[in-house]
């Protein structure tokens, strides 16, 4: 027997998301979010007209939707590249990523996403929150005209990245002898038996289908590579790689 990648992931499971001076999160269970962060990342996304992080509590999502971009999970590299080494991630919270441009127009609606939230959201499923999560909406308005053409879009995640990348970064000094769960994941592979493979096809048709895969956090968006730019071409990925969120859905 032949042994691939070894990933092991730490969970840090949050009880309690607070609005506060900073964005913080702490070994055990304890989250702030700074809803003034939105200016300072504004300054850097000219294509953006306006952000608003909200937290929404389990018993508010009898609420107006925009479109969901995304559903992140905050889950960080502390050791290795996603799909091997060690993964600390966030449990009980997930980031919303919304959007829409500033005449009305729904980004990247392929799914018509935007409504009540109770009743756009697959709760329960893998990658999609329980419905007693805590959501970290953040929401994003484009400047008229942006959602069609891929710096628009692109930018609404970039700037969801970099504000998911002030709580990742604090992740990667968690004492992994705190977290609250641990799973290892050892891919084996057998010389004498076949393989088997799944055949997955994402989007890649432009600006409100696209897809991002290999950044260089779980989930994230910088270092990866939109499927367009790669030509649309298969991409082989390994079973960790895929369960350590080595795709980042952008439509």
């Amino acid at each position: 027997m032949e042994t691939g990648s070894r990933l092991t992931v730490r969970a840090y499971h949050v009880t309690d998301v607070a609005y506060g001076t900073e964005n913080r999160v702490t070994v055990d269970g304890h989250l702030t979010v700074c809803k003034e962060t939105a200016d300072e990342i504004l300054k850097a996304e000219p294509l953006i007209k306006s952000i608003d992080i909200r937290i929404i509590a389990p018993d508010e999502h009898q609420q107006h939707t925009n479109t969901i971009m995304d559903v992140i999970p905050l889950s960080t590299k502390v050791l290795g590249k996603v799909g091997e080494g060690i993964t600390h991630t966030l449990t009980g919270v997930y980031v919303l990523l919304t959007g829409i441009d500033e005449s009305g127009r729904q980004v990247c609606n392929f799914g018509a996403s935007d409504g009540i939230l109770a009743e756009k959201v697959a709760w329960g499923r893998a990658g999609t929150p329980l419905e007693s999560d805590m959501l970290i909406s953040f929401d994003v308005v484009l400047k008229e005209g942006t959602w069609a053409d891929r710096p628009g879009p692109e930018a609404a995640h970039r700037a969801c990245d970099t504000f998911c990348q002030i709580f990742r970064e604090q992740m990667k000094k968690f004492n992994g002898y705190k977290c609250t769960e641990k799973h290892v994941f050892q891919e084996t592979y057998e010389p004498d038996r076949k393989d088997v493979y799944i055949v997955k096809e994402v989007s890649g048709q432009g600006a409100v289908y696209d897809t991002r895969m290999f950044g260089d956090e779980p989930c994230g968006f910088e270092g990866g590579h939109s499927v367009i730019d790669m030509g649309c071409m298969p991409a082989i990925v390994t079973p960790n790689e895929f369960r350590d969120g080595v795709m980042r859905a952008m439509d």
